[in-house]
């Protein structure tokens, strides 16, 4: 019981420090240093799901979760990034920003139509190993249209 109480101080103790150490919600800079860190995030990030594409397969459960979370990181490094964007370069871009959003909603659409593939009675491994072909594939067209987009709104140019 004390070691219980010491491990949940400890923990109570631990999550403070975390939560102290989430910053106020001010504006996200839009230095071009910032912007190309929070591009470089994205791509990042990307790659990421794109490498999580490979190994989920190799999983018994859950690959498809992790795919998911995955994607939602994605979508908030995504986010991120348009914060650092200014407003002149959103108003510029607004045609391209509007079709990166739509084209991450298609993607999304993919965990769909894995969902629906199982309850059709497929087998879940072909099921996800098809998702994991189509995100691949997608977010690598995805990525693709992000950085021709970033390059006409100069982000990170000076």
């Amino acid at each position: 019981m004390l070691i219980a109480l010491s491990l949940f101080g400890a923990g109570a103790a631990l999550s403070s420090r975390l939560y102290a150490q989430i910053p106020p919600p001010f504006a996200a800079p839009t230095t071009p240093a910032a912007q190309r860190s929070s591009l470089k995030a994205v791509q990042t990030q990307v790659k990421w799901l794109q490498d999580a594409t490979r190994t989920a397969p190799n999983y018994v459960t859950g690959g498809a979760d992790k795919l998911w979370q995955q994607m939602q990181v994605v979508r908030g490094a995504y986010s991120a990034f348009k914060a650092t964007l200014a407003p002149a370069q959103v108003a510029h871009g607004a045609n391209d920003l509007a079709e990166l959003d739509a084209g991450l909603d298609i993607i999304e659409e993919a965990f769909v139509g894995y969902q629906e593939e199982i309850a059709g009675g497929r087998s879940p491994s072909v099921a996800l190993r098809g998702l994991c072909q189509v995100l691949t594939q997608s977010m690598g067209l995805w990525l693709r249209e992000l950085n021709q987009s970033s390059n006409r709104l100069r982000v990170g140019w000076p």
